[in-house]
């Protein structure tokens, strides 16, 4: 029975890129699908299903910095942004929204490959179901609860508050380690997301979106506190629960 293709979303203005993109990942076993606009992009996400979107930054229309949002607010299909802007900002706000990396034209198309490779491990890795003997199916820690399986965080007042891909990690990275300091390094290693090795502050961004979610005052936090010149501290009891 043939293996299941990969598809790739192609969202770029620019028609080479798009064709010269597409002949070059298929070439490693991968569908490309592109198409020119944010309008284009919604289309063809509701008429097929794609393992994963390569979007541009600059695109008539919505930008991609809005498409990514409103991406992100409906689904945790990975993202890779590319951009020719230079601003490293540009980078810190995709990341900030919701993009699981980004890459800069022009680029070498093997390292897209590489990278689309690596994120789509990793999600596939996540969507793995956990063995319903697992006692930590589901975890608690000051009225909130983390169900593992279904990826889902409920507030203390029985809200669903949704997770992108890299938040998930990095709480569970925090529920299985807390009270004690964890540096950045040590993050990156254990959340083994969105090859951010090379932007370091982009823990310090996951670690503001994950604040947001949890309610925790980035002035005065309560869950995840900042340990100045070492990293972070998650200061919560941890209790495992049923499903």
């Amino acid at each position: 029975m043939q293996a299941p293709t990969t598809r790739i979303l192609i969202v770029d203005d620019d028609v080479e890129i798009r064709n010269l993109l597409g002949g070059y990942l298929s070439r490693f076993g991968m569908e490309a699908v592109g198409v020119h606009d944010g309008a284009a992009m919604k289309k063809a996400l509701t008429e097929s299903s794609f393992d994963l979107v390569v979007l541009d930054l600059m695109l008539p229309g919505e930008d991609g910095l809005t498409l990514c949002r409103s991406l992100r607010g409906e689904s945790d299909i990975p993202v890779i942004m590319l951009t020719a802007r230079g601003d490293p900002m540009d980078r810190v706000v995709g990341l900030e929204l919701g993009a699981d990396d980004y890459v800069a034209k022009p680029f070498e198309p093997r390292e897209l490959v590489a990278r689309i490779q690596s994120i789509l491990r990793r999600a596939r890795h996540e969507r793995e179901p956990e063995s319903p003997e697992s006692s930590d199916i589901a975890v608690e820690f000051e009225g909130w609860r983390l169900h593992r399986v279904l990826r889902q965080l409920t507030s203390p007042e029985g809200m669903v508050v949704p997770l992108s891909n890299a938040e998930f990690r990095l709480l569970s990275v925090f529920i299985e380690r807390p009270n004690r300091i964890l540096t950045r390094d040590q993050l990156l290693d254990y959340a083994r997301g969105r090859a951010m090795d090379v932007f370091d502050r982009s823990i310090d961004l996951l670690v503001s979106r994950l604040r947001q979610k949890l309610q925790d005052d980035p002035k005065n936090p309560k869950l995840i506190k900042t340990i100045r010149g070492e990293g972070y501290f998650f200061s919560a009891r941890v209790s495992k629960c049923g499903a």
